[in-house]
């Protein structure tokens, strides 16, 4: 029997994470982070739309974060969001090059109107081979994952939610002081 466990993500996570928080709501994000000539922090925008012949046009782009924030209760990039829409013809129909705000997912935290989930456990049973009596048994690999959600009414998600997020640490400061970390951290790559 082997146990292994998914590991936290780190505060750098939540840097890599900013071109994913909602560049688009219905646009699959997937950002490849990479240090741009001219010094700054570029994250690729990919994703899809219904063109108005109800196609699937693409949204390709670039989202360049400018700086961190505090808006409410929420830490948010800002930044400058370069794309290119094109239907499913493969004809350009539009084009953005415009100042966003977008809000940043942190490990362990979820949007108001979504539920925010924690891995409590993930186990996994190599194969097994029993002969109880004469009876033999044979089990393949199984994996075991359980996932807490947390949100109105969910006691039980809730408190484990709670419990493996004090086993982890949890984020050790406010996200004003967050904001600001992140912030050098920009400072320090645009050097």
């Amino acid at each position: 029997m082997r146990l292994t466990t998914i590991p936290k993500m780190l505060l750098a996570g939540a840097l890599a994470l900013t071109a994913m928080g909602a560049v688009a709501a219905p646009a699959a994000a997937a950002p490849a982070v990479a240090k741009a000539a001219e010094g700054t922090m570029t994250s690729s925008v990919q994703g899809t739309f219904t063109d108005a012949s109800g196609g699937i046009g693409q949204v390709t782009g670039t989202f360049v974060p400018t700086g961190f924030a505090v808006q409410g209760d929420r830490l948010v990039a800002v930044g400058t969001l370069h794309a290119l829409l094109t239907d499913s013809a493969g004809t350009a129909v539009g084009a953005a090059d415009e100042t966003v705000t977008l809000p940043v997912q942190l490990p362990g935290s979820g949007d108001a109107g979504a539920l925010a989930a924690c891995n409590i456990l993930h186990l996994v049973l190599g194969p097994l081979d029993l002969n109880l009596l004469g009876l033999t048994v044979h089990l393949n690999t199984v994996v075991l994952d359980i996932t807490a959600h947390s949100g109105p009414g969910n006691l039980l998600g809730n408190l484990l939610c709670a419990i493996a997020g004090l086993l982890d640490g949890g984020l050790p400061f406010p996200l004003a002081q967050l904001a600001d970390l992140l912030n050098q951290v920009l400072a320090i790559l645009a050097r």
